[in-house]
């Protein structure tokens, strides 16, 4: 499997949250990544006044740990990944053109969007990142670039809306959310309005779906509501 891509693989995981961490490691086992991920384990009282800055924080030290050790490219999970849709032929597709694209920042192996863009490769899709954080790899040039950067408030996954050239996410997406009741207080009433809609997963599969189908969608809308203009003048 192209996992060799990624030279260094942590997982971000709140130390009392030994069940998502044993769920984690069954996903990992199902992709072949369980010998290779080196869980990152952070202390929830870090900034019990803002739980977000602890969140940040503990996403750059990991990002700083990948770089002390000398990696090229740096693979970050969250402790509640799930994985869906794996394919090792996508995955060595997504990985060579990496390879070939020098200047690329970010690649997401699941997130939520406000826009995408094919690529040459069907494995790869050029994305306008809007949400989530839990399964991405940075280059090493942008890594360095990120870990410089202070704490701007806010949610970590806002940091990476700042760019728009450079970010790409493997398609179809491979790495989801799970349900795991959230550490992050600030967004409960937030993850309980996701699982009305049918959990993360969905939500994330439905965003790539309108996305990847916005035109014909947005037409098939718009005939809809001229045909019923029609009917009603007539």
């Amino acid at each position: 499997m192209d996992w060799d891509f990624f030279c260094k693989i942590y997982c971000v995981s709140v130390r009392e949250r030994t069940d998502r961490r044993t769920e984690a490691r069954r996903q990992f086992a199902a992709v072949g990544l369980l010998d290779r991920v080196e869980f990152y384990i952070v202390e929830r009282d870090k900034h019990p006044e803002d739980i977000e800055r602890g969140i940040y924080e503990s996403h750059i030290k990991c990002i700083q740990k990948g770089l002390d050790a000398g990696a090229r490219h740096i693979l970050i999970f969250e402790d509640d990944i799930l994985f869906d849709r794996f394919d090792p032929e996508k995955l060595k597709a997504c990985t060579r053109f990496l390879q070939s694209k020098k200047e690329w920042k970010i690649l997401l192996l699941g997130c939520l969007v406000n826009g995408l863009k094919p690529t040459e490769s069907k494995a790869v899709i050029k994305v306008k990142h809007r949400s989530l954080s839990h399964a991405y790899a940075l280059n090493r040039n942008f890594a360095r670039e990120i870990v410089r950067i202070p704490w701007p408030g806010g949610a970590y996954d806002c940091l990476f809306c700042r760019y728009g050239e450079g970010v790409y996410a493997i398609s179809p997406s491979i790495a989801f959310q799970s349900d795991s009741p959230s550490g992050n207080t600030k967004y409960l009433k937030l993850e309980r309005r996701r699982r009305f809609f049918g959990g993360f997963k969905r939500i994330q599969k439905f965003n790539e779906f309108f996305y990847r189908h916005r035109a014909l969608i947005i037409a098939a809308h718009a005939a809809i509501v001229l045909f019923l203009v029609v009917i009603a003048v007539v």
